[in-house]
């Protein structure tokens, strides 16, 4: 077999090993299935069993009270940026307040406009998406229903420290630092996240949704842009996609088996503090993009003095089992996505191997 590299990809990421070879292990027949989880049938008695524990293990480890759905729908995030407000704005008349700091708060609030009316409370571009609001910088407007924001943003490597604290139930895009850390579920809404960063493969997206609103849905939406239809309907108006909702209970399993979010939160934050001293010893040969206050310790973002050097960097990376460490295309420079399931070791690798590099091209 060939080597497994250290993969810092942003998504699809990197996935436990463990629970890799879990599922190559059942792939070819599922216990007690004699099928494969690819061919069962989503109404069989086995994966109604893989769909009831996945939604135990994310009520576990997120502390979600029981007035809330879990449901694992389709179309990853931005599907969701279109049809919270199609089910929430339209339906109530109100209007969602969004907090703009990165391509993807950006990306949501562009999508709302198209479904109702949306204010921007509060907007990093012209500071050019460095840092996420205080709370004193945020006011709530008179008709919203709720406030939106991204907890991490991916590209730029910026995050929240805590939860915006507003007047107003919160919806939060938290699609790159799921399961990273602790939530304080009560203050949300909706929170929702695509699963190919941080809790699975590419093709299921877990939306956890208060029941008052699940019940603002609309009876004039078709039945797959409903929320209330498809939590009726426990995910499974359609054919979910089984394969990706089985693969989210390992890694759910996985992250109980380490101990909970509060230990995955020490994990991550330590050892993106690796990188991030590497960063700031290096007398400016590596710049991060945000301020210091909101780096991220899901996605460290910087750059080097020149793109050459970027190119560099990343080429020689490779022969140190270092890859995927280009940034988003839209950015440019260096972008090392370091989720829960990237081992210390892969992050020290890359810690060395910044270091000798500044060394030798400062």
């Amino acid at each position: 077999m060939e080597e497994r590299v250290y993969n810092f990809s942003a998504g699809p990421a990197v996935l436990p090993v463990s629970v890799l070879k879990k599922a190559q292990e059942e792939l070819l027949c599922l216990p007690g299935c004699g099928a494969s989880i690819l061919e069962i049938s989503h109404r069989s008695k086995q994966f109604g069993e893989i769909l009831a524990q996945t939604k135990a293990n994310v009520r576990e480890l997120l502390n979600v009270p029981e007035n809330y759905k879990i449901m694992f729908l389709q179309g990853g995030s931005i599907t969701q940026f279109a049809l919270l407000p199609m089910n929430i704005i339209r339906n109530t008349n109100k209007a969602g307040d969004y907090i703009v700091t990165g391509t993807w708060s950006k990306k949501a609030a562009s999508e709302a406009k198209t479904q109702g009316k949306v204010n921007v409370i509060w907007n990093g571009q012209d500071e050019k998406f460095v840092r996420k609001p205080s709370d004193a910088e945020l006011q709530t407007s008179a008709d919203a229903a709720y406030c939106y924001y991204c907890a991490n943003e991916t590209i730029e490597g910026i995050q929240f420290p805590t939860e915006p604290n507003v007047s107003v139930p919160l919806i939060c895009d938290a699609s790159s630092e799921i399961f990273s850390r602790p939530v304080q579920m009560e203050k949300y809404g909706v929170l929702f996240a695509c699963a190919q960063k941080n809790a699975g493969p590419a093709g299921v997206t877990l939306v956890i949704m208060r029941d008052d609103f699940v019940e603002m849905s609309g009876a004039d939406l078709p039945s797959m842009f409903s929320y209330k239809q498809l939590a009726d309907k426990d995910s499974m108006l359609n054919t979910p996609p089984t394969f990706g909702i089985y693969m989210m209970k390992l890694v759910t399993e996985w992250l109980k088996e380490q101990g909970g979010l509060e230990v995955m939160r020490q994990k991550n934050v330590e050892k993106a503090q690796l990188l991030y001293d590497a960063i700031d010893a290096s007398n400016g040969f590596y710049r991060v993009h945000g301020n210091k206050e909101f780096r991220s310790f899901m996605n460290v973002s910087f750059r080097l003095p020149t793109e050459e050097l970027d190119k560099k960097f990343q080429e020689e990376a490779k022969a140190f089992k270092l890859a995927s460490l280009g940034g988003h295309r839209s950015v440019g420079g260096e972008r090392a996505s370091i989720y829960n399931a990237m081992p210390r070791e892969g992050v020290v690798a890359l810690r060395d191997f910044m270091v000798d590099f500044a060394k030798k091209n400062a």
